[in-house]
Parts: structure tokens; sequence; C-alpha cells
């Protein structure tokens, strides 16, 4: 059973007294207290997002550095609720953290920070575990055989074994196990640090609110039993705990961090879908420009989420056929049929690409709407100007006959040498679907046709 310190005494002084100050304030200023020589460093590791190959190797490399340079403390600071490397991959990671000669802290936060599933099976195998107010834990899922042989700080897990439980329930089932403090235990520690005890200004917190750590300063004054050294002092007449153990913040460097975070379900699907779209929109463009090479860039940094999320291939398959049937269209200039198909299979592809974790729908909505878009209205604009430039010109396409698809009354829609092109006529004299036209001017993105007889002049709207 863990027991509060007086850290969480702060918020029982009523009117200035808080040592709710003592958070990592004191870190520095204890640099010159006799102690620190004994005191040591702890060092905080920052484990957040899925579990993968990246963060496995970094909770390795943290616990190994750890016991070479002969820290006092070492501290997970997680929030991660999926794990996408092996059972094989965790029991290394669970063998390394229970045999590690530096004792492992596992703190859960801040607010809202979730540990969950293998991944709280795999820290339930530190020295203690700590948790911020609005944090979740449980949804444990099965027993991992290869964890078998580790004890669990969990207490009553079978509470947390299919569900995930808010820190209040926590620690009022006796999962997060904590011996509240009363006011006499206050009096006895102000009277051991030589503070003038007052118990008009103490109030005793719930037990619940005695059993949280609100900021990791919060948690690692609280690890005394752990070798985390601080002292109670009287600052200005207050009572402040002052750590003296010196504190480092280590995390991914950013190579790796980059990794981490192509890893993200949404992120893998943006950079995916965007170098797709990339790619197609150079295949309509004269020679490799930026577009390509930063769509191709973006292509193999999704290759390597993909290979580290789990994914359903044939979804993934769609999507590909999705950008197929989207180039068929774009050649034309018109979307058509082979548009409304693509977009089928690219959000069937979006909604099943992984098999596992789950991805939120504000990228699925806003990434299929950018997808609609651009192939319904901006790849066709972008085709329909290429063509046009005076670099490739149309000119030849003047008095060349076509038929009429969709009505053009005054607008629709021609083939001309088997490729659809947008049209209008003369108002004076409309053409129906089956009709042959003739190409009188290019304006623009439009052709102006007439009808191979009976042809009105508006001089209205002049041409050469």
């Amino acid at each position: 059973m863990r027991t509060p310190r007086l850290k969480l005494a702060a918020a029982c002084l009523v009117g200035g007294g808080v040592l709710a100050a003592l958070g990592l304030a004191g870190v520095g200023s204890a640099a010159g207290d006799s102690h620190v020589s004994d005191a040591g460093v702890a060092v905080v590791v920052e484990v957040t997002g899925l579990l993968d190959p990246v963060m496995a190797e970094l909770i390795e490399n943290s616990v190994a550095d750890a016991a070479d340079a002969g820290v006092r403390l070492l501290v997970l600071r997680v929030d991660s609720s999926r794990s996408v490397v092996s059972d094989d991959r965790l029991a290394e990671l669970a063998d390394a953290i229970a045999g590690s000669p530096v004792p492992i802290a596992i703190w859960v936060g801040p607010n809202g920070a979730s540990l969950e599933g293998k991944v709280a099976q795999l820290f339930a195998t530190a020295d203690e575990i700590g948790i911020a107010p609005g944090t979740r834990v449980g949804d444990l899922g099965p027993p991992i055989p290869l964890l078998a042989d580790h004890p669990s700080v969990w207490d009553n897990q079978d509470l947390i074994r299919h569900e995930a439980l808010g820190w209040r329930q926590l620690i009022r089932e006796g999962v997060i196990g904590c011996d509240p403090l009363t006011l006499d235990d206050f009096r006895d520690r102000f009277a051991d640090a030589g503070i003038p005890f007052d118990p008009e200004t103490i109030r005793v917190p719930p037990d619940d609110e005695q059993c949280v750590a609100p900021l990791i300063g919060d948690f690692l004054v609280d690890l005394d039993h752990l070798g985390f050294v601080s002292s109670l002092e009287d600052v200005d007449g207050q009572p402040r705990l002052k750590p003296i153990t010196q504190v480092q913040f280590r995390g991914l460097s950013l190579a790796h961090q980059l990794f981490h975070t192509v890893a993200s379900p949404p992120v893998a699907y943006l950079l995916l879908t965007i170098g797709m779209g990339l790619m197609l929109f150079e295949f309509f463009t004269a020679g490799i420009g930026v577009a390509g090479v930063v769509g191709a860039v973006l292509f193999i940094l999704s290759g390597y989420g993909l290979s580290v999320l789990p994914h359903n291939t044939w979804a993934l398959a769609l999507l590909a056929a999705s950008m197929v049937a989207f180039g068929i269209d774009v050649q034309t200039s018109v979307p058509r049929f082979w548009t409304g198909a693509g977009l089928v299979m690219f959000a069937a592809g979006t909604w099943w690409l992984y098999d596992g974790v789950s991805m939120s729908w504000i990228p699925m909505v806003v990434m299929t709407g950018a997808v609609s878009v651009a192939m319904f209205s901006g790849m066709p604009s972008m085709v329909r100007t290429r063509f046009s430039t005076p670099t490739i010109g149309r000119d030849w396409m003047i008095g060349e006959i076509g038929e009429v698809v969709d009505d053009v009354s005054p607008d629709g829609i021609v083939r001309i040498r088997d490729a659809l092109w947008r049209a209008r006529v003369n108002r004076a004299t409309p053409v129906t679907a089956g009709d042959q036209v003739r190409v009188v001017e290019i304006d623009g993105l439009w052709l102006e046709v007439e009808p191979i007889e009976g042809a009105a002049r508006d001089y209205r709207e002049p041409r050469r």
C-alpha cells in the first residue's frame, strides 16, 4: 500500500499557505543543499501514443541507461491505450522492467490520460503506479501468458479486466492501493519537520483526492520509499515540500519522433491519401515536379506507418484502386461513372483500413470530402487548363465534328475524337444528345460548337 506524504497537505492549508507549490519548483534551488550529493538523479521519460517499435525501443533503452548511469529512480509518464508490438516483445520489455536494479514508477497523466489494454498489463510489472485526476485505467483484455511470471501491482484487477474505470472508482474499488492520511498524521509530520501546526488551517481532503497526483512533481515527491529525496521546510512561514533529488526529462529524438508520429493511424492514413493524390496529379503534368517528389516521400512514410499498424490488405487495395478509377475520368476532364465508383471504393477502404486499432471519424470525413472535391472539380479543371495552354494548344479542334453526349442548351458535354469536353452553343440553336456539332471556337476551358446545319448567329456573342 502506498501512503500519501505531505504533498497533499498543500490542498489542506486554508489561506495563503500552499504546499501545492511543491511540484518541481525547488529542483534548482536544492543544488546547494548538503544532501544533494546523496540525493542522486531521477529520470522522467514520456511514453505516449501507441506502443510501437519506436516507443518499445525507448523504454528498453531507458531502463538499460538508467542502470548504467546509476540513477536513483526511473519514472515513465504514460498516456497509452494500445500496443502494436508482439507479445514476445512485450515479454522482453516486462523482463527488463521487472529485472531493473533501478526502481521504476509509472505515472498516468496528465488529466485525460489513459492506460489500457496490453500496455496496462506491461506496466503492471513496475514498482509503483500513480494516477492523475481525470485519468482512466483498465480494459486489460485477456492475460498475456508470457507475463504470467511477473507480479502485478494492480489490486482487484478483475474489476478492470474488461472495462476501464475512472480515477475515483479506481481508488474506491481498491485497484490503486492507498492509505489516506488523517489529521493526526499531518500533525506528526509537521512536528517531525519542526514546523508549527495549526489545526484550524488544515482541511483533510477526501480519501480519493489524497491518492492522486495532479502533477508529475506531486507524484515524484511521494516516492520516498523508492529513493526520491525531498524535505519538508518552512518557507516564508509556509510549509513546503522541496525536492532534493534532481530531475531530468528525456524523450524521443527528432528522427524517432517522426517515425513514432507516422505510425499513428490518422497520420499514416492522411500521408497515404495525400501521397497517392499528389502522384495522380503529377501523372497529368509534364515531367516530374515538386508534387511528384513530395507525393512519393509521403507515400513511403505512410508505407512505414502501415507496416507497423495492423491493417486490412484488401482495404488498402481498394484505396489504390480508387485512384485508378479517378484517373480514368480525370483524363477525360469530365467526372462520370468511374469518379463515382472511385469515391465508393475510397470510402470503403477508409472505413475498413485498420484492424484492431481505431481512427477518429474526423480525418476520415475530412479526407473523403477533400478527395470528392478534388476529383469532381479540382483535377478535371486542372487537366482542362493544362491541355488548353499555348504549349499544348487545341487550335486543331476548330472545325472538328463531334457528337453531343448531354444536351447543349446552352451548356453541355460533347465528344470530340473519343474525348469528352464541356461545350456551349448559341442560345438560338440548342442541340440534343446524339446530334452532330462542329467546333467553331475555343474559349478558355470551353468549346464553342454549332449544329452541322441550321446554325444561327447571335451578333451579341461574336466569334472569330
